[in-house]
């Protein structure tokens, strides 16, 4: 049996209120996919889809590779936003999903239809 002993800290998504553990050395979406748990969208999970787009509320990360600035433009990093796939967390992180698949994550509860009146 393989006992995983890398350090870990707490990742959180901000909008479902999931934590999971992910290792320093490991992207934030990998640890989450290792776990099989769900809350930051994944695409190809290698920086060429930009699927996983988050921003870095809370914590610091290391920077894993490049990412393209057709997923990241300079001011959306400059205001905390990175591909999940190529960031590492060095402490515990709170993020919130922030790409094209934020909509189901920050939806707010709208009314009720009123079910159709039986005359």
């Amino acid at each position: 049996m393989f006992f995983d002993t890398r350090p870990k800290v707490n990742v959180c998504v901000a909008q479902t209120g999931e934590t999971y553990a992910c290792a320093t050395d490991e992207s934030l979406l990998r640890g989450m996919l290792r776990l099989g748990r769900r809350g930051i969208p994944a695409g190809c999970v290698n920086g060429g889809c930009g699927v996983c787009k988050v921003r870095i509320v809370e914590g610091d990360v290391t920077v894993l590779g490049p990412v393209s600035r057709a997923h990241v433009s300079e001011d959306e990093a400059g205001a905390g936003i990175t591909l999940a796939c190529r960031v590492a967390p060095k402490c515990a992180v709170t993020l919130e999903i922030a790409g094209k698949l934020q909509r189901p994550f920050s939806r707010a509860a709208g009314p009720t239809p009123a079910a159709p009146s039986q005359q």
